[in-house]
């Protein structure tokens, strides 16, 4: 394993972490003896394999259901001193019900302190306002000795993580950055000049469902894997110092794995072929989309929250750019069907009223000074046409 300094923490960090979302059991809050034996079996194999290879933090959320309880399980079998435990609450107007959810957190992880707490979901204003006023909950527990270092997550706007991370009250953060989303690069710097912990957030997928890529993709970034490519992509970055990679099983790791070569003693990332393929899958989207409709997409869309019935143009755009010019149409499919039901993690509406809102619409990205405005609700019926499945 290849480790790197978390920002002003200073803890030496490993460039891949254990992510606690997808071998948990069920997002219901259940009791230990309800589940199953085979579950907290894998589980429990997943946590070693991790360990093993020089994966020491892992990092979960109150709001991952089973996912602390069965985690606290686990680590028990572990030194306490060789771990980093990392978990996530969501901040709350009301002290005493935070309070009451940090308590159970670390209950069901058995742990008498924990090395890094976030504030869960800085994702808006109002989130914003609850994470500062829960801050001094946690900044007690830090004097107390029961917190080592206080963070947040986010799928908030780039203007709010930057906002968030200038306030000076955070140690780190945990936001969503890799190949195909980009828009929290600024961000990235905001964090860097703080000297903040950066880790990245789902780089497998919500980072393009890479754990099951189209035959084109896995073609365009040969020799490596996709999810390869991204992990050296990401870590070459110096402000990024790991990645989660929430594993459902032991066998998870192996690919990444399979890349520390490419890293070197310091951390840094030092074979550049991730370059090369980076240069492809954008040539690739050229030529397919066109570079006129590429730069246009960069400019200046409507806000979903100017659009009528909220409908998140960019987003949907997005996910369209990257299924005709990728074939990721399985990925856009499973982004696109939380539109409407996402709430703050992931807003906005599907554009299923595109149709009827068009000259609204175009009207609207007129006003924005976006360059080819009568493409959009064309473009926006044929995405609801491509990716329309079971909402999410």
């Amino acid at each position: 394993m290849k480790y790197r300094k978390f920002g002003r923490t200073n803890i030496l960090m490993p460039v891949f972490s254990c992510g606690g979302m997808r071998f948990q059991h069920s997002w219901e809050h259940l009791r230990i003896g309800e589940i199953p034996e085979d579950n907290q079996e894998n589980l429990e194999k997943t946590v070693m394999k991790a360990y093993n290879s020089g994966i020491n933090h892992f990092e979960t959320a109150r709001g991952y259901g089973t996912s602390e309880i069965q985690l606290g399980q686990a680590l028990r079998h572990l030194p306490r001193e060789d771990i980093l435990i990392q978990t996530k609450i969501a901040p709350t107007a009301d002290i005493e019900e935070f309070k009451s959810k940090l308590e159970k957190s670390f209950l069901n992880l058995q742990i008498d302190y924990a090395d890094f707490i976030a504030l869960h979901g800085i994702n808006d204003r109002e989130s914003y306002t609850n994470a500062l006023n829960c801050l001094s909950v946690l900044e007690e527990w830090r004097h107390d000795g029961r917190i080592k270092f206080i963070g947040f997550s986010t799928h908030g706007p780039t203007d709010l993580i930057i906002k968030t991370i200038k306030s000076g009250r955070f140690d780190y953060v945990n936001l969503h950055y890799y190949f195909i989303f980009q828009d929290n690069f600024e961000a990235l710097r905001a964090a860097e000049e703080a000297d903040l912990g950066v880790l990245i957030i789902s780089p497998n997928d919500k980072g393009g469902k890479l754990y099951k890529p189209p035959v084109k993709l896995k073609g365009l970034t040969a020799p490596l894997t996709p999810m390869q490519f991204n992990d050296l992509f990401c870590l070459a970055d110096p402000a990024i110092k790991t990645l989660t990679i929430g594993a459902n099983k032991p066998e998870d790791f192996e690919e990444h794995l399979a890349v520390l070569d490419s890293i070197d003693e310091s951390g840094g990332v030092s074979d550049d072929t991730y370059l090369s393929i980076a240069d492809k899958l954008r040539a690739e989207l050229e030529r397919v989309l066109g570079c006129n409709w590429l730069n246009c997409c960069c400019m200046r869309l409507p806000d979903y929250k100017e659009t009528p019935n909220e409908i998140n143009i960019p987003v949907i755009l997005r996910l369209y750019n990257l299924a005709k010019g990728l074939n990721m149409t399985e990925y856009g499919k499973m982004r696109y069907n939380l539109l409407g039901n996402g709430g703050t993690w992931f807003p906005g509406n599907n554009a299923e009223k595109a149709k009827k809102e068009k000259n609204a619409i175009i009207e609207l990205c007129k006003k924005n000074g976006f360059p080819d405005p009568d493409r959009i609700p064309d473009i926006l019926i044929e995405a609801h046409e491509m990716f329309s499945d079971k909402k999410k």
